[in-house]
């Protein structure tokens, strides 16, 4: 049964939703924001996958930082990156939606930060990223291992990370409902 909402291709600002039926422990039931998408490859963050540290455990310059960390993806563990819906910040963010604004200048952001001009609640900060080579993520989609959604801040900017995978899938339309509460392991229900 093929559900994917065909109409939407993948570029920036999209969202990867994990089938339930993709099993790779890197992006099963995954939210993932898509930040760049070119002929040559794709780049995205996953959204729901917070880590047990803050952005002040990783990153020793910081020190009063309180914001959490999430794991954007196997790819670059050691890469920092950063999404933000702070429009008229100037530190050379690239616009991936109407609202959502990714990467810049880290320490034009320190700064900011350190002087209480920014709001760490409009920031999300990664550790690796989601990569996809040529073709790849096109072949991932044609196997129906991804739903694809136009990406909001509020979907985006979910604080709920263990629940999220379940409340985008419940929110993609009929059909979707029953998927949303589809056991993570059945063989266990």
């Amino acid at each position: 049964m093929n559900m994917n909402k065909s109409d939407i291709e993948p570029d920036a600002g999209v969202i990867l939703v994990a089938s339930a039926n993709l099993l790779d422990p890197n992006f099963s039931r995954s939210v993932i924001l898509l930040c760049d998408h070119r002929y040559d490859g794709t780049f995205g963050l996953v959204l729901n996958n917070a880590l047990p540290v803050k952005i002040r455990d990783v990153i020793e310059s910081i020190v009063d930082w309180d914001a959490p960390l999430y794991r954007g993806g196997p790819v670059q563990e050691n890469s920092l990156h950063f999404i933000h819906t702070i429009p008229d910040l100037d530190i050379g963010s690239r616009p991936i939606t109407s609202e959502v604004f990714w990467g810049g200048d880290f320490d034009r952001l320190n700064k900011l930060i350190e002087q209480g001009s920014v709001d760490l609640n409009q920031i999300r900060f990664f550790v690796g990223y989601s990569g996809w080579g040529e073709g790849q993520l096109a072949d991932e989609i044609k196997k129906d291992s991804w739903y694809l959604i136009n990406g909001q801040s509020d979907t985006i900017f979910c604080d709920d990370s263990p629940n999220h995978w379940r409340r985008v899938v419940g929110t993609m339309g009929h059909g979707y409902e029953i998927l949303a509460n589809f056991p993570d392991d059945p063989r266990l229900n």
